[in-house]
């Protein structure tokens, strides 16, 4: 689309401004959905975690040296290497029961986005369902046109904690 402007085309340079404002808009919601599906995928990898397989977590995760977790046992994860060796240990525990994304807020940029919500559901710890409901934050970077985790941080569950 081209738009011509005269001098003193105020009315151009209103409706190239509303358009452009538009596109970025349309932009902006685009990339919004693309996040919350990436989110929605955590949480499926997330569940399927609990069930022992870290294959799905794997996958939603950036592979880089940045990345962070600060997950409901505690402690500080940097790097991917860490970061996976956590998982790996939630894995092992099949921790059972199945958690959902709550009151979920997105912003989305262009190469970043920020997650904010509640996680509840539940786990089963010694054959008991325990109920989990935490606060959340997760850090999405893109990566080859795809969102990947880069931060995980969670408030603590007491019955996690050694």
């Amino acid at each position: 689309m081209h738009i011509c402007l005269k001098s003193g085309g105020v009315a151009g340079v209103v409706a190239l401004a509303s358009l452009t404002s538009l596109n970025l808009a349309s932009a902006g919601e685009s990339e919004e959905k693309a996040v919350r599906k990436a989110n929605q995928q955590f949480f499926s990898a997330l569940n399927a975690l609990f069930q022992g397989d870290l294959g799905p977590m794997e996958q939603v995760w950036s592979h880089a040296d940045d990345v962070t977790y600060m997950g409901p046992v505690g402690g500080l994860q940097v790097g991917w290497s860490a970061v996976r060796a956590n998982w790996k240990a939630q894995a092992d525990r099949k921790l059972g029961g199945q958690i959902t994304p709550q009151k979920t807020h997105v912003f989305a940029g262009s190469t970043i986005a920020v997650v904010t919500g509640i996680e509840s559901g539940e786990n089963v710890i010694d054959g008991k369902p325990r109920k989990v409901s935490i606060r959340s934050t997760s850090t999405y970077r893109k990566e080859g046109g795809k969102w990947k985790m880069i931060g995980h941080h969670t408030d603590k569950l007491p019955f996690l904690q050694p």
